[in-house]
């Protein structure tokens, strides 16, 4: 078995069985936003106000009070080859009166899983999860995060895989049996976010055996953003100096795609955390339409970043 594929495998919470809601989910992943290695306390503020600007969303005090309350009761279990191991993730909350902040102290325990969970996404991501609408949309999106760089998920057994999703409990009580809703509730919806949504083209097969389906698989790959990011906001949510690195990953898939293969124009514009930057939001704009350039992208963008001249038209 390659290191790859064991790093894969020990990423345990992404594939812990845990049941978030919606809001508990958004409340996850901007916490998994704001992780910093450099940081000595285990305690982060989350600024709602930053939240709803990301997700387009307005928060209620009382929802997010009891949301908070059941995320420090809920229990995540995690598997690995040595152990089963019980999590929980708050060791304390706490609500800033009349400024919309909301102080989390991380369990000690915890912390490692959840800089696992952050190093599965770009930053691009983590902003396209949280416009993810459906909770299983929200599961999902991970577990395909792991695999983008092969094209596809491991196999999972479909009822290991409920559980994974709280939609199977101990005793064996699925809340979805019949295979229809499974596809048109959980499945096709995530599918449809996901692919409509973020920076992940996704797909699944259901596996038979005998009479029943035993298996699930997605298909992965990425494709360009066409949802519209803010990108301020994604920026500060992992601020560190310099270029990040899924900015300056992503920004070099868009080299290849607009075919810029010049070395000198590759190495200067990868160089820039300003050309970085600016080759991202071009490729926004080009796939949101504000940008139209049907004949050579590619070009438009050089001239962008001043590494051309525009052409001019030859007088008569």
């Amino acid at each position: 078995m390659s290191k790859e594929l064991e790093i894969r495998q020990h990423n345990a919470l992404t594939n812990a069985r845990y049941e978030y809601t919606e809001l508990q989910l958004d409340l996850f992943f901007f916490l998994v936003s704001k992780l910093r290695k450099d940081q000595k306390s285990d305690t982060y503020e989350l600024n709602i106000k930053e939240l709803s600007a990301l997700t387009g969303k307005k928060y209620d005090l009382a929802y997010l009070r009891k949301a908070t309350e059941d995320m420090g009761s809920r229990m995540f279990e995690v598997e690995t080859p040595e152990r089963h191991v019980q999590l929980w993730m708050f060791r304390s909350v706490e609500y800033l009166k009349g400024l919309g902040i909301i102080e989390v102290s991380l369990s000690d325990k915890i912390i490692p899983y959840l800089f696992e969970l952050q190093s599965n996404f770009t930053s691009y991501g983590l902003a396209s999860a949280l416009r993810l609408t459906s909770k299983y949309a929200k599961r999902i999106y991970p577990i395909c995060s792991q695999w983008k760089d092969l094209g596809e998920t491991k196999k999972h057994d479909i009822q290991d895989f409920k559980r994974m999703l709280g939609l199977l409990d101990d005793k064996g009580i699925d809340k979805m049996p019949r295979t229809s809703d499974f596809r048109k509730s959980v499945l096709d919806i995530a599918v449809k976010q996901i692919n409509e949504h973020t920076e992940l083209h996704i797909s699944y097969e259901l596996e038979k055996r005998g009479k029943t389906f035993k298996n699930i698989t997605f298909k992965v790959k990425t494709q360009a953003l066409a949802d519209n990011i803010p990108f301020d906001l994604v920026a500060t949510a992992q601020a560190v100096p310099g270029v990040q690195q899924s900015h300056f990953d992503n920004a070099a898939r868009v080299l290849d795609e607009l075919r810029i293969t010049d070395t000198k124009h590759r190495q200067t514009i990868l160089a820039s955390a300003a050309h970085v930057s600016e080759v991202n939001r071009y490729n926004h704009d080009l796939k949101t339409g504000k940008v139209k350039a049907s004949r050579n992208p590619g070009g438009l963008l050089l001239v962008k970043l001043g590494l051309v001249a525009a052409k001019t038209a030859k007088p008569i």
